[in-house]
């Protein structure tokens, strides 16, 4: 998925430094109300901002839907990992999140009427806490059957898989062939769990082991990759491009994007009153064009559906 468009690739004005930088601000709970901005410190010095969804107002019939035990607090409280650039980081301040999960989130929060508060936390914790800690999940998460047999879920993305190298790939990783190597990805994703199965088979077929290097964040996957600690790094297509131009062109894409399927807001498993009010909030989105101008805004637009589903089949 091409990230061409993302504000003329502003984030080529990002350095590693940037990558290090929000690697150190972790993702403890914490929250925040309100979007922002990432200044790069380049040539062009260029300010990424969220986009303004302000013009996005209260939907009454679509409010009325989602039950009291979401809405009596006045607030729609989100849990998110911000490590996953372009779906999901912090800004410069190191505690406000953006990227264009994010302005849906806030979008979401304004259709229902309900303010917005976004909870930073560590990705695979996200989903164990829904509909206790956190009335949505929203942090690019690919359906799979054993989330959803924790949660239900209501698509709005689609991202396929794709490595990342260090530029002109001087390690000569073959996409193919990647038993022997240090892999990088985030913990608790589908590349991990994917990553693990390769491992397993090289280890089977007799071949040098795959080292994992499993983090917590995104931003320590990539970096790794920057700074020479691993040889390849394993993310969600979008992720991939924009760590591609937030690095100055430091690392490349390793063959082409593959395995696409929905990425999907988590909702309490069995929580039907919820789900039928996050799915019809996102279908307005959709249908309205907010969340069209969301995903070009973020140069993401490839990965639009034209539907938002419940538990859609992936298989």
């Amino acid at each position: 998925m091409s990230l061409k468009n993302v504000k003329a690739t502003a984030a080529l004005a990002l350095s590693v430094a940037m990558l290090l930088s929000a690697a150190a601000c972790g993702t403890s709970d914490g929250s925040d109300t309100a979007g922002g901005s990432v200044s790069g410190s380049g040539d062009s010095d260029v300010t990424i901002t969220s986009y303004d969804v302000s013009s996005v107002k209260k939907d009454d019939a679509i409010a009325a839907l989602l039950p009291e035990s979401v809405a009596k607090d006045g607030k729609l409280t989100i849990g998110t990992n911000p490590s996953y650039a372009p779906a999901e980081f912090l800004d410069t301040d190191g505690k406000t999140q953006i990227g264009y999960d994010m302005d849906l989130a806030h979008a979401l929060g304004n259709v229902f009427g309900l303010e917005t508060e976004v909870v930073s936390s560590n990705f695979d914790t996200i989903i164990p806490a829904v509909g206790s800690k956190y009335d949505l999940g929203i942090a690019a998460f690919t359906i799979t059957k054993d989330r959803m047999d924790s949660v239900d879920f209501v698509s709005y993305f689609t991202s396929g898989m794709a490595y990342a190298v260090a530029k002109g790939n001087p390690n000569k990783v073959d996409e193919n062939n990647l038993c022997g190597l240090k892999v990088a990805v985030e913990t608790g994703t589908v590349e991990e769990e994917a990553i693990n199965k390769t491992a397993e088979q090289c280890k089977a077929d007799g071949k040098e082991e795959i080292t994992i290097q499993s983090s917590k964040q995104q931003t320590d996957a990539t970096t790794a990759v920057v700074t020479g600690k691993a040889d390849v790094f394993f993310a969600d297509s979008p992720v991939v491009g924009y760590a591609i131009a937030q690095t100055g062109g430091q690392l490349e894409q390793l063959g082409k994007d593959f395995d696409s399927v929905p990425n999907a807001i988590a909702i309490k498993k069995g929580d039907s009153a919820t789900t039928e009010a996050v799915q019809k909030a996102m279908q307005k989105l959709m249908d309205d064009g907010t969340y069209g101008k969301i995903l070009k805004h973020w140069g993401v637009e490839s990965g639009a559906l034209t539907k938002a589903e419940v538990n859609p089949v992936t298989e």
